[in-house]
């Protein structure tokens, strides 16, 4: 799956999918971009032909798939999330 768009909120970024799905997750899980300006924040690019998301001037990269997966790629601060992973490995 790859994205085709991105924006951030104050407290979310929201990526928008080739099949229109839109995944929203918490700027928390990504420091670098709660630090940034809003104008920062609004400086991304794709890269890998969307496979990831890259913000130049905050040296932030984020791959798509750590956002459908993100128990397989970050250390969720969610002790509720770290329980979902858990069910999920399980399965």
């Amino acid at each position: 799956m790859t994205a085709v768009e991105v924006s951030c909120t104050a407290d979310a970024l929201k990526v928008v999918l080739t099949d229109g799905r839109v995944v929203s997750v918490p700027l928390a899980w990504f420091p670098r971009l709660l630090a940034a300006t809003p104008k920062q924040r609004a400086e991304w690019e794709l890269i890998g032909g969307g496979i990831g998301i890259h913000w130049e001037t905050i040296d932030e990269d984020i791959l798509v798939a750590s956002l459908l997966q993100p128990e397989n790629f970050m250390r969720l601060p969610n002790e509720a999330l770290q329980r979902t992973a858990q069910k999920r490995r399980r399965r």
